[in-house]
Formats: C-alpha cells, sequence, structure tokens
C-alpha cells in the first residue's frame, strides 16, 4: 500500500504499514530508556516520558531529516544531573530552554553544516563507543534491587530472563530472512509479551523500573528568579548541553544519510532541536536529542518519512494517558533483546576489515574516540578530541608536504617555486629552502603552487624578507592568490613585501 503524497515539504512515496509498525516499535524501545535516564538524573519518570513525546513530536515534524528519532537522550541528561541535584528542577527546566534557544540560533544562523569536519575515524570510534554503550547498559537490566542495592540476577529467574532475551534476538535476527511485512523487533515484544501474559512467568518488566501513568504535559513557566545571577548559572549548563544535543544529533542525520542515500538539513535539524528543547522547558519535559538506537530501529522496520516519528510520539503520549498499564507489562527481556540487536547493528564491523588499508592515525583516532566514548559516556568529548587529533594530524602531514622548486633565469634572477600550502605547521621547512647568504641580488618566490594560510606564515615571509633586506637584496614575491594578497593588506603594518603582478597570471592559453 504506496501512495505519493507532500507531508511537510517532502514529496516521497510513503509505505503507511512499515511507517505505523515502525512507530510502534520506535515507541517500545523508547519508554524504558527515557525512564531510566529520568531516573538516573533524580526526575520523576514522567519527566522522561514528556521529553520523549515532546521531543519526538517537534523534530518530526519540523525536524530536517526524515526518518529520525528524537527523545529525553541521555547524553543530554546527563550533563544536566549536577544542576537539577544543586539548585532543583526548576533550574533545569530553564536550563533546557536556554538550551533550546542557542540551538535554534545555530540553526537560524546556518552553523549546522560545520559537522561536515567530523572525518570518518571519528564516525568509526562514535558509533562503535556508541554501541558499546547501548550494549552494556541492556547488560545492567540483569540486576534487580535488594534492600535498596543493585545486585546480579541468580538462579532461575537469571536463566529465565537471558532466555527471554535470547529468543526476542532469535526473532530479530531471522524473521527478516523470511518476511519484511511487519518489523521483527515489534514481533519479537509481542511473542515474548504473550509468552509472559498466557504462562504467568515471573519476570523482570517495564514496572519494576517506574509507573508511566499520568496526564497530559501541562504549561509551566520555570520558577526561577529572572536575573543575571540565574544566567550566570544556568548558562554553562545551557551551552553545553546544547552541543552535545547537535553534536549527536548531526551526527545521526549524517548516518542516516548514509544507510537511505538521502540528503538531511542539518541547520534546519538544528533549529527544530532548539524548538522543541525550548518545548520541553515549558512543559515539564528534561529536553534531549536524536536518539541513534531508536533512530536505527525506526530505519531499520523500513521507515524513511516523518510519519513513524510522529507515530512514535503520540503512541508515546497514549501510553501515558491510558497504556500505561498494559505497557507496564512488558518483559525487560523483550526490549533488551531488541536493543542489544540495535547495539550489534550500530556497530561499524567494516573498521576491522578495513583496519589494515586505512592510516595508522586514522585507526588511532577511531580508538581513542571510540575508548573515551566507553569510559566517560562523554560523545561530544570524544567527537571533540578526534576532530582536535585528525587536525593536527592533517597539518603535520600537510607540513611535510611542503617543497621548493628552485632555479636560475638567463637574467641571473633565481626562483624559488613553492609547492604546499605554507601555514604554521610548514614554516619551519619553508625557511630552510632558503641560502639567503649566498643567492643572487634578485630572488623571487613563486606561490603559483602554494597558498599563504595564516598569521603565521605571514610572519615567515616578513622574517624572509628581512634577512634577504639585511643582505641587501632584492627579493620579490609573486604570483599570490587574491585571498593571499588580502591576508598581506590586513597585516600591512607588521610585514611589507614586494609584490610583483604578472600579466599572463589567471590567463588561460588558447587551445
Amino acid at each position: 500500500m504506496q501512495k505519493v503524497i507532500n507531508l511537510f515539504d517532502f514529496r516521497m512515496k510513503i509505505n503507511y504499514k512499515n511507517e505505523v509498525l515502525a512507530g510502534l516499535t520506535v515507541a517500545m524501545t523508547m519508554i524504558p530508556e527515557s525512564l531510566s535516564f529520568a531516573i538516573l538524573a533524580g526526575l520523576s519518570p514522567l519527566t522522561g516520558l514528556y521529553a520523549a513525546f515532546l521531543m519526538g513530536l517537534v523534530t518530526a515534524i519540523l525536524g530536517g531529516r526524515p526518518g529520525m528519532v528524537s527523545g529525553g537522550a541521555g547524553a543530554t541528561v546527563v550533563v544536566l544531573i549536577a544542576l537539577a541535584s544543586s539548585y532543583g528542577v526548576e533550574y533545569l527546566f530553564a536550563a533546557v530552554i536556554l538550551a533550546g534557544v542557542l540551538q535554534f540560533l545555530v540553526g537560524i544562523f546556518k552553523f549546522g553544516k560545520f559537522v561536515r569536519l567530523i572525518p570518518q575515524p571519528v564516525m568509526y570510534g562514535f558509533l562503535n563507543g556508541l554501541a558499546v554503550i547501548i550494549f552494556m547498559a541492556q547488560v545492567g537490566q540483569f540486576k534487580v534491587k535488594e534492600s535498596g542495592v543493585e545486585v546480579w540476577m541468580q538462579g532461575s529467574a537469571l536463566y529465565l530472563m537471558i532466555g527471554l532475551t535470547l529468543l526476542t534476538i532469535a526473532i530479530v535476527f531471522f524473521l527478516p530472512k523470511i518476511t519484511k511485512a511487519i518489523p521483527s523487533s515489534l514481533v519479537a515484544i509481542m511473542v515474548v509479551f504473550g509468552i509472559v501474559y498466557f504462562f504467568d512467568l515471573d519476570t523482570k518488566k517495564v514496572i519494576n523500573i517506574a509507573s508511566v501513568s499520568g496526564s497530559f504535559p501541562s504549561f509551566h513557566i520555570p520558577q526561577v528568579p529572572f536575573s543575571i545571577e540565574t544566567l550566570k548559572i544556568i548558562f554553562p549548563y545551557a551551552l553545553v548541553m546544547a552541543g552535545v544535543g547537535l553534536i549527536e544529533s548531526l551526527l545521526t542525520l549524517n548516518m542516516v544519510d548514509e544507510i537511505t542515500n538521502t540528503k538531511g538539513q542539518s541547520n534546519r535539524e538544528a533549529a527544530a532541536q532548539g524548538i522543541a528543547n525550548i518545548t520541553n522547558g515549558f512543559f515539564g519535559g528534561m529536553g534531549g536529542c536524536a536518539m541513534v538506537a531508536q533512530t536505527l530501529v525506526n530505519i531499520g522496520a523500513g521507515a524513511r518519512a516523518r510519519l513513524s516519528a510522529i507515530i512514535g510520539a503520540l503512541t508515546i503520549l497514549l501510553i501515558i494517558l491510558i497504556g500505561g498499564p498494559v505497557i507496564e507489562q512488558i518483559p525487560m527481556a523483550a526490549l533488551v533483546g531488541v536493543m542489544m540487536m540495535v547495539a550489534i547493528g550500530t556497530f561499524e564491523w567494516a573498521s576491522f576489515r578495513i583496519v589494515n588499508k586505512m592510516p595508522k592515525h586514522d585507526v588511532f583516532v577511531a580508538f581513542i574516540v571510540t575508548v573515551i566514548t566507553v569510559l566517560l559516556h562523554n560523545l561530544a568529548l570524544a567527537v571533540l578530541i578526534g576532530v582536535v587529533i585528525s587536525a593536527l594530524v592533517f597539518a603535520w602531514e600537510s607540513a611535510k608536504r611542503i617543497r621548493a622548486r628552485k632555479y636560475m633565469d638567463d637574467q641571473g634572477v633565481k626562483h624559488y617555486e613553492i609547492h604546499g600550502p605554507l601555514f604554521f605547521g610548514s614554516i619551519t621547512a619553508f625557511m630552510d629552502k632558503f641560502d639567503v647568504v649566498s643567492d643572487p641580488a634578485t630572488v623571487v618566490i613563486d606561490f603559483k603552487e602554494s597558498r599563504v594560510v595564516d598569521m603565521s606564515a605571514i610572519d615567515a615571509l616578513n622574517k624572509i624578507t628581512e634577512k634577504y633586506h639585511k643582505e641587501g637584496k632584492n627579493l620579490q614575491i609573486k604570483h599570490l592568490s587574491p585571498d593571499c594578497r588580502q591576508l598581506l593588506k590586513k597585516a600591512e603594518d607588521v610585514i611589507v613585501v614586494n609584490i610583483i603582478e604578472d600579466p599572463t597570471y589567471k590567463v588561460m592559453p588558447n587551445s
């Protein structure tokens, strides 16, 4: 059953069956995660469910990536734990609103494009680390509380939990080989639920985490003083939350782009994430961002449009209002099995196959990002460190590529044809190319195959010019590009060089 419609400016074929079933499956997997993150932050369980509903609905309608799912993600909530414990939940809501404003501004001013600067090895490390985190979080569900202390399950309870989890994994893995008419993860949840219900098996259920029944979220202005002091308190938390949320959301957007071979709109997604978080702050949600695991569940179930995420969000609202008693009886083993398969699917197994073909520094970057993600559970920090290392490696490799071709012309002028960019990393090698004492009276440095990139390069030109002038020699700079000339013009109080024009530069020869 397929039709062509124009849904919120994205014209595409929509398979309604896949979209609806995928949305229901996503809702089932979001519930335990949203509850767990809310409890971890010391908040009401409903605060997590409200975030799942509000983030999911707003970003599904306004976002720049159909098929992507947003909710109360742990990456953003962890940032606010200290704020909530020190100042209370009202300050948390205020920080969520401010983070939303910052994200909205990023989208409006089109800064979302800078996510393109994240190299592929960093993406590998990010996804691999995230897969390990998702998997280990599910292992934690094999614990129960006894006298307020979490201990590992034992005996028949442990064996039953393991058995039901393995059954879920088997269904998710093998069913698509038979039919893809129904999402395998939804079938797995329903089968395990049916077995536990009809055989009255005593196993861990959603109700053992928290109640999911409540009312429609109501408008609420955070009860905090409207002052500079409040801004000083919440701004650092809001800034970090905004950054973490955008990095995770835009990385997820890029991931879906690769899977579906389509192109999302990063700036629109950033603005939508901001509006969603602002809405959260005013309606009692803990805020959030895109959720990689749930997005993979959604895409894996065949969803490609906005409808599935809308269905998922509305399903969570119905669960809050009327479906709580039923959802609370879903066995945790079913949800654990689904999420474990998501973790396995998230892991970039291809990175092992190509590890011998990748440059060693790229392998190192991917490894570091994975380790930091797993150990610190800080996706933003891991990605930032990965980008910095990659940038430094690139600078080092580029610095080694600068070279100079030297020759004398008929007039006795020595020419240095520079190849490779001149920047902070290459200035030492650049300065070593010149023989100031032995060079003739006139020297030309030709930048036709090079570029002056930064202030360090300008300073290097200044120093080499001074060296030749002290020897009473004439140094000329040739073939500077317009942007290089602009750099030199801005620094004209610092450096004076003899730039000569070449009328043949930029002129295409006749064919």
